[in-house]
């Protein structure tokens, strides 16, 4: 239980800091805060909650984890559970601020939901949202399980993933908002709807997919110092 509230509460500071900074001043100061917003709100989960459920606050995180065989199935069906409903939680508060202000209008301003195509972004196209998700992420969990690693400097793991989350956010804002997490895509769509709901399954596999290569990668011995 102290895991799984862990997760959400986890998530929900990851939501409400990273989307909140993209819906409320993300138009107006552009990526770099927004950028910075996420890769401080996963520093700050790491070191605060960290010793307790390892701070994964990702299904695609997770789901690395338990591809390098760090985490039984069932544990990870109840920290995607638990980050799912975090995320949803940080989106509905993100959404009673947003909604105070006079002239927003969620179908024009959105709510930092993921998306690609033409009106989105640079309008990259699917097949460029899908490669850089799933690249992004298997980068940003093979970091992740290198820095948890036995053998990894103790007492950097947070700052390493911090880092690592801000550079992929550089690079991939102006590509898809930079996902690389299914629950903080879910999240801001279903507030949003519309498209941000029919492009979610993007935000969906292609983390997933990334997160597992990158666990089958550290099981396989080729990204850890041990093996």
């Amino acid at each position: 239980m102290k895991k799984f509230i862990a997760e959400v509460l986890g998530t929900f500071f990851l939501v409400f800091f990273g989307v909140g900074t993209a819906a409320i001043t993300g138009a107006e100061f552009g990526i770099l805060p927004i950028a910075t917003a996420f890769g401080l709100s996963i520093v700050a989960a790491a070191y605060g909650i960290g010793a307790i459920s390892g701070a994964h606050l990702n299904p695609a995180v997770s789901i690395g984890v338990l591809c390098a065989g760090r985490m039984s199935a069932g544990e990870f069906v109840q920290y995607v559970i638990a980050q799912v409903i975090g995320a949803i939680l940080g989106a509905f508060v993100i959404y009673l601020i947003v909604s105070g202000k006079s002239d927003y209008s969620i179908a024009t301003s959105g709510m930092g939901q993921n998306g690609y195509g033409p009106g989105y972004g640079g309008g990259y196209n699917l097949a460029a949202a899908l490669i850089f998700e799933v690249v992004a992420t298997f980068i940003f969990v093979t970091v992740i399980l290198g820095v948890t690693d036995k053998g990894a400097p103790v007492g950097f793991a947070g700052l390493a993933i911090g880092l690592t989350l801000t550079a992929v956010h550089l690079v991939g804002i102006n590509i898809t908002g930079t996902s690389v997490n299914p629950a903080r895509s879910i999240g801001p769509a279903l507030f949003v709807g519309g498209q941000a709901l029919s492009q979610l399954w993007v935000f969906i596999l292609a983390p997933l997919v990334g997160g597992a290569l990158a666990g089958i990668v550290n099981a396989a011995g080729l990204t850890r110092a041990d093996a």
